[in-house]
């Protein structure tokens, strides 16, 4: 009986020495688990030129944009290597959530809703929301009610989803996965106008002479402001990440690293 005792004590303390080791390991804070493994895994959803899409260099697919540049620039601050894991956008905030992804850098805009998931960084690029149309029909959709009883497609989990939502209240929201799939659904006819950030916006039309920017002037507040997700309570590299951000804005890093992306997408299509 007394073995039996000391056995179960033995066994109790382990597991507590365990439970302890792992409360320990859970508790360590974001920065300090990137700088322990030396890697920082960024996730995007590279779609979005001239953020981040994909392009073939040297033969290979490689993701590049600005985004991109911003995670490499972030990465160098820290000392750590940069993994790049590429993803649909509706699962970009999940792959921080599980810890898959470190961070999420991908077009992404705070709002009250996900501030109560996850820290953000301060802003480092705001864009106005616009409708992409075709060039045809650009006279007849110049205002928000011309797209009364129209359909009229986001990308789904997008702050635009939310702004077609509320904003063309008349219309008929589509939800797609890909920016990509709405673009093909405005040009094949399916839909009337897709909501996007307007560099994106360009970009697409920039390819496609057939598409145009509609007239209507939609609401862009501060959510439409670009920021860099990462878990909640990442005091540390939250703080770490403003810091580039602030060094790169005071030189106009970012706006010149949109610029030249947005040259490069276009030279890669």
């Amino acid at each position: 009986m007394n073995f039996k005792k000391i056995a179960l004590g033995v066994v109790a303390l382990t597991s507590i020495v365990t439970l302890a080791a792992c409360g320990s390991s859970s508790s360590k804070d974001s920065l300090a688990k990137i700088k322990d493994k030396g890697t920082l895994t960024v996730a995007l959803s590279p779609d979005y030129a001239p953020f981040e899409f994909q392009m073939l260099k040297d033969g290979k697919n490689e993701i590049v944009g600005s985004d991109v540049d911003l995670a490499k620039e972030i990465g160098k601050a820290l000392g750590v290597k940069v993994n790049i894991q590429a993803m649909d956008f509706n699962n970009v905030l999940a792959s921080v959530t599980s810890g898959k992804a470190d961070i999420a850098i991908s077009g992404i805009s705070s709002d009250p809703d996900r501030a109560k998931a996850y820290d953000f960084s301060d802003s480092y690029y705001t864009a106005n929301n616009v409708i992409v149309v075709k060039k045809e029909h650009q006279d007849k959709f110049a205002t928000i009610a011309d797209f009364k009883g129209k359909k009229v497609a986001a990308q789904k989990g997008s702050v635009q989803e939310k702004v077609a939502t509320e904003q063309v209240k008349d219309a008929s929201l589509v939800s797609l996965i890909k920016t990509g799939q709405a673009i093909n659904e405005l040009k094949n006819g399916t839909v009337e106008g897709v909501v996007l950030e307007e560099p994106i916006g360009k970009s697409y039309i920039a390819a496609n002479s057939d598409l145009a920017l509609s007239d209507v002037k939609l609401d862009s507040s501060d959510t439409d402001s670009y920021c860099v997700a990462m878990p909640k309570k990442s005091d540390k590299l939250k703080k770490e990440i403003d810091a580039v951000i602030k060094k790169l804005k005071a030189k106009d890093a970012i706006n010149k690293s949109v610029e030249k992306n947005f040259e490069l997408a276009q030279a890669a299509k």
